[in-house]
């Protein structure tokens, strides 16, 4: 699981860090997830579908708005990554823009709700353990475009943001807007793992 009071300190030197050690704990924070996410194949598909309500997201349906967005970062990074013409910072400065919308994405005690776009809504999809094969997959992508990124200037490449192409990003902060979320969504899968621990299937 994951700590807030670390999450939080975290945060409050966020504006201006070495590169080395934001990138280490992006590393770690998706390793965590990694396996987190592992320990799901033990689930049946029916734990793996449960809703507590209609309006609820499934451990499936959490993990498939994350591939979704996957879908979109992944690309986009590597594509941006591969055109870096800057060398490398040894501080990666945030973004004003960026800095908010990382620390909006952060796992809290009583998270801030955010309307979910409707292409990224995955509630009353049909969904089987392949989307878990696919969340894995994107994960050790993920890791790898995270160790590669030391050999990129992280303030000065920018990406496209899935909402707006309008609208650039610093690399470090696409990163961890998108480590933060993968983040949020699987302590939602560990709610709804708690209820089925209290019998929720009974």
């Amino acid at each position: 699981m994951f700590s807030s009071p670390e999450v939080g300190n975290f945060v409050k030197k966020i504006m201006k860090i070495a590169s080395k050690e934001l990138l280490a704990d992006l590393i770690n924070r998706t390793e965590n997830c990694l396996t987190e996410a592992e320990k799901l194949y033990v689930r049946s598909n029916e734990e793996l579908n449960y809703k507590s309500s209609p309006h609820t997201w499934s451990i499936l349906e959490c993990i498939e708005h994350l591939n979704m967005y996957g879908d979109f970062y992944l690309p986009e990074i590597e594509e941006k990554m591969a055109k870096n013409n800057a060398y490398p910072s040894i501080y990666f400065t945030s973004g004003l823009l960026g800095n908010f919308f990382a620390k909006s994405m952060l796992p809290k005690e009583k998270p801030n709700k955010m309307k979910t776009f409707k292409d990224k809504n995955p509630n009353g999809f049909s969904l089987e353990i392949k989307s878990l094969d696919r969340f894995l997959s994107q994960q050790k992508k993920l890791l790898e475009l995270l160790h590669s990124a030391g050999e990129v200037n992280l303030s000065k490449t920018k990406t496209a943001i899935s909402i707006s192409n309008f609208i650039k990003l610093r690399l470090g902060d696409t990163f961890r807007v998108v480590v933060y979320h993968n983040q949020r969504h699987l302590v939602q899968v560990n709610k709804v793992l708690e209820q089925l621990s209290l019998g929720a299937l009974v």
